[in-house]
């Protein structure tokens, strides 16, 4: 049985005072145990929020890491790094990296493998444009993302994998994809995953929707049987709201 894991991806928000401030009041709410919660918030609140989550069950994450261990990458942060700090999870590939900073699914893989060698869980972004999917082409992007971001890695690294399918018409906008559209390319990803993998690594990995999850509709989105989480942007800024998301069937 898969459980259920809810990430919020802060992305460029909150100081750490702010972050600071999150934490507390999380902390003063209770979460559903069955289901895993994680914040990925940026690299210069990690430290303070590791600390502030000390003995609770939140786990972090990062936003992202380079595949060098060291080297003359001015801006960057490597994989040592964020283990030093004792992040859980990583968000690789999501489509404001691949589409602002010029990410490619050959970036991507060496991150995967990057971060499997900290011991670090990455949570793999895949998803399409809205013309894209106009165009009936949703699942032959999907599928290349998943073809390319994943090559050279073993069955037993694709199980501990986090996939999240972002449609990137769905993130910020408003718009969600319908839970029979979120089930179905969920459903897809885990058969690709078994095609190029197993049955057993297909059965394990987790796989997350993400784009406009909001507390009054994630029940629905997450009662999928596919859809094992969600990676969640603008509502897991409040701490209320990520509680009521972690808490759809609490």
């Amino acid at each position: 049985m898969r459980r259920k894991f809810i990430a919020g991806n802060w992305k460029m928000y909150k100081t750490t005072a702010e972050a600071l401030a999150f934490a507390e009041a999380l902390k003063g709410i209770r979460l559903d145990p069955a289901v895993e919660a994680g914040v990925c918030a940026p690299f210069t609140q990690l430290a303070a929020l590791k600390a502030a989550f000390a003995g609770t069950d939140v786990k972090l994450g990062a936003q992202n890491a380079h595949f060098e261990d060291q080297g003359a990458f001015t801006g960057e942060v490597s994989a040592p790094m964020l283990k030093e700090i004792g992040v859980d999870y990583t968000v690789i590939g999501h489509s404001e990296r691949r589409e602002y900073f010029a990410e490619t699914d050959e970036t991507v893989n060496k991150k995967l493998r990057q971060l499997f060698a900290y011991g670090i869980t990455p949570i793999l972004c895949v998803g399409e444009k809205l013309e894209r999917r106009d165009a009936g082409e949703e699942l032959q992007v999907v599928r290349e993302q998943l073809e390319k971001d994943l090559a050279g890695l073993t069955a037993a690294q694709v199980a501990e994998l986090v996939i999240a399918y972002e449609p990137i018409w769905a993130i910020g906008t408003g718009r969600t994809a319908s839970p029979d559209q979120a089930e179905s390319m969920c459903r897809f990803i885990r058969e690709t995953v078994a095609g190029l993998y197993d049955g057993a690594a297909a059965d394990k990995v987790r796989i997350q929707y993400g784009g406009s999850v909001k507390p009054d509709n994630a029940a629905e989105i997450l009662g999928r049987p596919n859809v094992d989480g969600a990676l969640v942007g603008g509502a897991s800024l409040v701490p209320e709201d990520f509680a009521k998301i972690v808490n759809f069937g609490f």
